[in-house]
């Protein structure tokens, strides 16, 4: 019995791209298609514990080292698991990277997300996920992998929702973010305070929930761009579930697909469309 309870069982993983699926695409209102073409609302696998769900976008030279360290790092877990990989529309190799990597025990899925943005990803892949626990990270692992196993502990505790975080007591940064995003990154937090209480760090690429909790908030989001996590995390605090931040050690990758202008610009204006959409939401209850 591993830290999460429930039946442990062994899951493929005698080779390269063993234990690798391709589930179908989701498109804007989530529907699966599976590999005979039927028609499902959500993908049925075999059960795992722990679905983690990492959103792509042409990942080719990052995807492979992420899914190993990952695989490497989980290997002697005594839970089972899941990475849910959602192509976002790539069109390198990274599909064929992921088939190509050794997978030590944890099973992949690839799934394809019709309607584009980070957020709409996140969402498509949670409700994919039918685990007992279920998180996100970024492709390029900014966060290490020991955070899945130390959110895990926080959630055997009774915490519902980990939110990984760069400003908490005990976090660091490996790799330094340039000045100007940091300072970006502290002013747009500012702005969305009023939407997130006390959380500190609305946009760490790592969080991790109680499965049932996150695919019932998950349903309810509505943006699909990098904002969307002020969103979920307004969200969650409605919810009154039990919420906590996880310190971790970021390294901040040059390769990010994040572009401080045209993004940052459009994050700072989907806070405007946050409190439209949960002002929505207050109206429709």
């Amino acid at each position: 019995m591993g830290i999460l309870g429930g039946k442990l069982f062994a899951l493929p993983s005698s080779g390269a791209g063993s234990g690798l699926d391709e589930v179908g695409e989701i498109g804007g209102i989530g529907e699966i298609l599976d590999n005979r073409g039927h028609d499902k609302h959500r993908v049925v696998p075999p059960v795992v514990e722990l679905d983690i769900v990492i959103p792509v976008l042409n990942e080719e030279t990052r995807i492979g080292k992420t899914i190993s360290e990952i695989c490497r790092h989980l290997e002697d877990a005594a839970f089972t698991r899941r990475l849910l990989i959602v192509d976002n529309g790539s069109v390198d190799a990274t599909a064929e990277v992921i088939d190509a990597t050794a997978l030590r025990g944890t099973r992949v899925e690839v799934i394809s997300c019709g309607l584009r943005g980070k957020g709409a990803a996140v969402r498509a892949g949670v409700l994919a996920s039918s685990a007992t626990q279920v998180g996100y990270c970024d492709a390029d692992l900014s966060t290490p992998p020991m955070a899945i196993t130390a959110g895990l502990e926080l959630i055997k505790e009774g915490w519902q929702a980990v939110i990984g975080s760069r400003r908490v007591d005990g976090s660091s940064y490996e790799v330094q973010q340039s000045l100007l995003r940091r300072a970006g990154s502290i002013l747009f937090n500012r702005a969305a305070a009023s939407l997130v209480g006390s959380m500190r760090d609305t946009q760490c690429g790592f969080k991790l929930f109680d499965g049932d909790l996150a695919r019932r908030v998950f349903a309810d989001v509505q943006l699909t761009g990098f904002a969307f996590d002020v969103e979920l995390i307004a969200r969650l605090l409605r919810s009154q579930a039990p919420m906590i931040e996880l310190p971790v050690r970021w390294s901040d990758d040059e390769g990010s697909t994040f572009n401080l202008v045209s993004d940052g610009a459009r994050a700072f204006r989907d806070l405007y469309l946050v409190r439209r959409a949960l002002a929505s939401s207050c109206s429709e209850a």
